[in-house]
């Protein structure tokens, strides 16, 4: 069974970090490409940051360029999200997802077949 697993989501005040890490298993992913997604209530699920399979390529929204930093770990299959710099409106579900049709349309969530349950990121003001 494929599965993404999401952890280290949690309330924070502004200006603070987080790191989240995404487990796969299932299958390797270290050919695939892996992304960063959120959803916040009332909004539609809209893209984060993406990382190429060995890791050479990154691509951020414009939103978050700078404050967060998306690594991975082909070895333990696993992807992070390094988030500094929190801002309120980043207040949101965060999903991992994967993609094995390599390095393109990176900010939309049909290209990736795989996704994850989400873990929660609460940044208060």
């Amino acid at each position: 069974q494929v599965q993404l697993v999401e952890s280290g989501g949690g309330m924070v005040q502004a200006g603070g970090s987080l790191r989240l890490s995404c487990a796969a298993s299932g299958r390797t992913f270290s050919s695939d490409t892996m992304g960063w997604f959120r959803q916040a209530p009332g909004k539609d699920r809209e893209f984060v940051a993406s990382i190429s399979w060995g890791g050479g390529s990154t691509y951020y929204a414009d939103s978050v360029k700078g404050r967060f930093t998306i690594t991975r770990d082909n070895a333990k299959n696993t992807v992070y999200l390094q988030m500094n710099s929190l801002k309120p409106e980043d207040t949101a579900v965060y999903y991992c997802a994967a993609s094995d049709r390599g390095w393109a349309n990176l900010r939309i969530s049909v290209q990736y077949g795989y996704w994850g349950q989400g873990t929660q990121v609460t940044v208060s003001s």
